[in-house]
């Protein structure tokens, strides 16, 4: 059983990172924030999770070792399997995951690819007391879905290439009595 590598990243392909140790590469599935930190000729070390199957033998790396731990709690719910679990931690960082979770924010892990509402209700019911948060008001990040999808102000952040959870933290500060338009202004203006 494979545990940890370390080594120098060798290639940054489309989906998978090669990591090279000793003149041998291994390809390493990442999630997007991990992905983003590492460059080629990086040194680093990487906690795995092998996912061996009859045809493939697949190695997720994480950077984290709470990462890896949300990962395999993931992978503890029904229908959840590794490329889903990775896409899920790909939507946000392992905090945000983790607080939409203890706050049942079914819409932000539907945004994950190939997540649908009844996977995403799922991992709030059988993950929201195992995550070791507690979801209170002032502690999420996240609106209600229904909120956040009516806050015009939210909905043109998120189609600047905000995520949700940025642009109601962005929001957070700005006076709700402003016109739309001038909050977005003043989140953007804030945000430099």
């Amino acid at each position: 059983m494979i545990t940890t590598l370390s080594g120098k990243v060798a290639e940054k392909l489309s989906e998978v990172v090669v990591l090279d140790i000793g003149g041998v590469g291994y390809g390493l599935y990442l999630t997007a924030e991990d992905y983003g930190h590492i460059k080629i000729g990086d040194d680093v070390k990487v906690y795995v999770y092998e996912h061996i199957r009859e045809n493939s033998h697949d190695l997720f790396g994480f950077i984290s070792q709470d990462t890896k731990a949300l990962f395999e709690q993931l992978l503890g719910v029904n229908g959840v399997g590794p490329k889903m679990a990775l896409n899920m931690l790909s939507i946000g960082t392992t905090k945000e995951l983790k607080n939409a979770i203890a706050a049942g924010e079914v819409k932000f892990i539907q945004a994950a690819n190939g997540v649908g509402k009844r996977v995403a209700e799922r991992v709030v019911v059988d993950l929201k007391d195992k995550v070791g948060l507690i979801s209170t008001t002032s502690e999420s990040l996240f609106m209600s879905s229904e909120t956040a999808q009516k806050d015009e102000a939210v909905q043109a952040l998120v189609g600047l290439g905000y995520s949700v959870s940025d642009a109601v933290n962005a929001l957070s500060e700005v006076d709700d009595k402003l016109s739309t338009e001038d909050r977005i202004k003043q989140a953007l203006k804030d945000k430099k």
